[in-house]
């Protein structure tokens, strides 16, 4: 199959690694283009925060806010891995940037 195809960012917290890696397979089996996270800092890439200053620490995460926004910007609709229904606040963050922009958002688990 050729074609255009959707552009999906997918957004929730680093804690979930499995799930993010298991919705990018599906979304990507099922014809979407699909942009992640480059690091997941709470499960696993502890090396990327150890020893860092905390000023460093302060600008590489609003880095990576930052970006994680332009990759909303380049999708079609944002994929929220939401397990346990559990939304942090920069998720929640990234869920009203999509939204401003008219970007559809869906959710791994139905939201309560």
């Amino acid at each position: 199959m050729v074609g255009k195809y959707k552009v999906i960012t997918l957004c929730g917290s680093t804690r979930f690694k499995d799930e993010f890696m298991e919705a990018s397979k599906q979304l990507t089996l099922q014809g979407n283009i699909v942009i992640s996270v480059g690091l997941f800092g709470h499960s696993g890439d502890n090396e990327v925060w150890e020893g860092m200053p905390e000023d460093t620490l302060t600008k590489t995460k609003e880095m990576l806010d930052d970006m994680h926004k332009r990759k909303i910007d380049m999708a079609d609709e944002i994929y929220v891995i939401n397990k346990g229904g559990y939304i942090g606040s920069s998720t929640r963050s990234e869920i009203e940037y999509a939204e401003a922009a008219g970007k559809p958002v869906h959710y791994m688990e139905e939201v309560k």
